[in-house]
């Protein structure tokens, strides 16, 4: 039973900093052992999913939209995916984003009923970090002095990790939801910010220019804050969303909760709405994440892992500032000691 209870402990420590897309276990690289999803919200995470894995996120959801103004009720029913695919380096990865759905719309004042079907989003973009936070293990150190300073909040944990995007969407076709004259390809870029609160605390930030080039150019943000819980198997989230264009402007709130399964796999529930009724939006979804793991560590030449270790023994050396402060202090009560003990050793040889 000691046995199970020690590999159970073990399994609880690997994914309680992993679940729910909260931030990477390993400092050097992208890599996760457990499976780093950017659902059930909608913000993208500063973080890849690793050279070599492939990442399905996928699910189905119902959303209800009112329009005063317009008098008209729909009901839309679709299913989304993100494909993501770690690509020849760890911090670097290709993402397909697809949503198709079918809105059924009645129009009260004139009693006309219509339905549309197509993809709602279609978009292809590449992610890259630019900047790790975690990447420098003096900053992933835990405190050995202060189980306080390990696990609350400090001001310096709102420095966040920072990663860029640059893709396109795409319009095939005759399209229901995109105006006639909607480019084709539309480019989209975004910047990504993650910064890990607590131990059990993540925000995530997105800041996007959308539909570039078109007649209806998009802003947009998200914010969002995960939390794991003393079982790291679940974990919740709340997320506010912003959209600013001349065709659309809305404010949205959502919330939801997620479960690991075990390493590869997650499946979530998630509802939100709108602040607005021209239209007023309530929604439900419900999805999955499944990764095929083929990731490889990449082997470095004894030679070059010589040069890192010298290099990891002189950084530990120097350590953090309170750490050569103490060493300092430590130094000179050492030498007063010395000094005073030679001083007594002078005496006594007076004496003889």
């Amino acid at each position: 039973m000691a046995v199970f209870r020690t590999i159970s402990l073990r399994f609880r420590a690997l994914i309680i900093g992993s679940v729910f897309g909260l931030f990477p276990m390993l400092v050097t690289s992208q890599y996760t052992d457990v499976i780093n999803s950017n659902r059930p919200g909608k913000a993208q995470s500063a973080y890849a999913v690793g050279r070599g894995v492939v990442q399905l996120e996928s699910g189905l959801f119902f959303e209800q939209q009112d329009h005063d103004l317009l008098n008209t009720e729909s009901g839309i029913f679709g299913v989304d995916v993100a494909l993501r695919y770690g690509l020849l380096f760890e911090p670097l990865e290709i993402i397909w984003e697809g949503i198709y759905q079918n809105q059924s719309i009645d129009f009260i004042n004139i009693g006309r009923s219509d339905n549309y079907t197509d993809f709602f989003r279609n978009r292809v973009g590449l992610k890259y970090l630019i900047y790790d936070r975690y990447k420098n293990p003096e900053r992933n150190k835990p405190n050995i002095r202060s189980w306080r300073a390990n696990n609350v909040f400090q001001w310096k944990n709102l420095i966040p990790s920072v990663a860029v995007y640059a893709g396109a969407n795409f319009v095939l076709g005759d399209n229901p939801f995109y105006p006639v004259d909607e480019p084709t390809v539309s480019p989209r870029v975004m910047v990504a910010t993650q910064s890990r609160l607590s131990p059990r605390f993540v925000l995530v930030t997105n800041i996007a220019y959308d539909r570039i080039g078109s007649d209806f150019p998009e802003w947009s943000y998200l914010v969002s804050i995960s939390h794991a819980f003393r079982n790291p198997r679940w974990s919740i989230f709340a997320e506010n969303q912003g959209i600013q264009s001349d065709r659309y402007s809305d404010v949205l709130l959502r919330g939801g909760i997620a479960y690991l399964f075990n390493k590869n796999f997650q499946a979530d529930l998630n509802l939100g709405a709108s602040f607005k009724n021209t239209p007023s939006r309530i929604f439900i979804a419900s999805g999955v994440s499944y990764r095929l793991d083929y990731h490889k560590d990449k082997l470095i030449p004894i030679e070059d892992q010589d040069k890192i270790s010298r290099n990891a023994m002189k950084k530990s050396g120097s350590g953090s500032k309170a750490e050569r402060k103490a060493r300092r202090k430590a130094e000179k009560r050492n030498k007063k000691r010395s000094k005073g003990n030679e001083e007594e050793e002078d005496d006594y040889d007076f004496q003889d």
